[in-house]
């Protein structure tokens, strides 16, 4: 296994495995992103809840600035610790907080840490971007070299929920992911309004041009999938695929 070029700290690794730095525990549920070509799992994402199941709003409503970088740091771990656990073959999707990260290559010591620990592969780990402010010339620049950075240690990146909200032209300008996540809000009732298909369709062609692919999350029915579908979307994420799986990989099922 080929690790990028970065000093491993590996006492870094069993700290946030026992999520040291925060006064709450969680853990992972699992949801499968698809690829319809070939009926398989593309990935999976990792998606906090808590110790008993409870949802990931439970976990989140505890961090704030005193502890997010903690708990970003632990989440890695722990995601990359579960995966290992759980055997899991495909790529891993993590999804991380930019605020927390104040330089990329000190940040991602943990994670290369625990890739080593726990024998994963870090070519299989997609950081998936999560923000929900505004951004300034200033955090864009931030998270253009996030990005960029992790791309040159071989790790996937992803924009997550894009199309609703603060859409993220100003990075697909300066540094497009690998992946592209439509917010579910875009796909919600696709196939019978023509407005949404219109700013759907401009986004394909975008990441189309950019060499980059698209995910479409939270695809719920068969007539979503159907349109979708027609488009060249190849890969998926949604209830219609699977339900995400506490502590545990589902198979997926697929539309006939």
């Amino acid at each position: 296994m080929n690790q990028p070029a970065v000093l491993f700290d590996e006492s870094h690794c069993e700290q946030c495995a026992c999520g040291e730095g925060l006064d709450f525990s969680f853990t992972f549920a699992f949801q499968p992103i698809v690829d319809v070509l070939n009926k398989s799992v593309y990935a999976y994402e990792a998606l906090v809840r808590g110790t008993e199941g409870e949802g990931a709003m439970s976990v989140l409503s505890k961090v704030n600035e005193r502890n997010r970088y903690a708990f970003d740091q632990v989440c890695r771990v722990k995601a990359v610790k579960l995966a290992a656990r759980l055997k899991m073959e495909t790529m891993l999707s993590i999804n991380f907080m930019p605020n927390a990260v104040y330089k990329a290559e000190y940040c991602i010591r943990t994670t290369l840490a625990a890739a080593k620990t726990y024998n994963f592969d870090t070519r299989k780990i997609i950081f998936e971007l999560t923000e929900d402010e505004q951004l300034t010339s200033t955090s864009v620049d931030h998270l253009v070299s996030i990005i960029e950075a992790y791309q040159e240690m071989g790790f996937s990146t992803a924009i997550d929920d894009f199309g609703a909200g603060f859409s993220r032209y100003n990075i697909m300008m300066a540094s497009p992911p690998n992946l592209l996540k439509l917010d579910m809000a875009l796909i919600r009732d696709i196939d019978r309004e023509p407005n949404k298909q219109a700013v759907v369709a401009g986004i394909i062609t975008m990441m189309t041009q950019l060499g980059g692919q698209i995910i479409a999350e939270g695809v719920e029915t068969k007539e979503e999938y159907f349109w979708l579908r027609s488009q060249g979307i190849n890969l998926y994420q949604g209830y219609l695929f699977a339900k995400p799986g506490f502590e545990c990989l589902p198979e997926p099922e697929f539309p006939a």
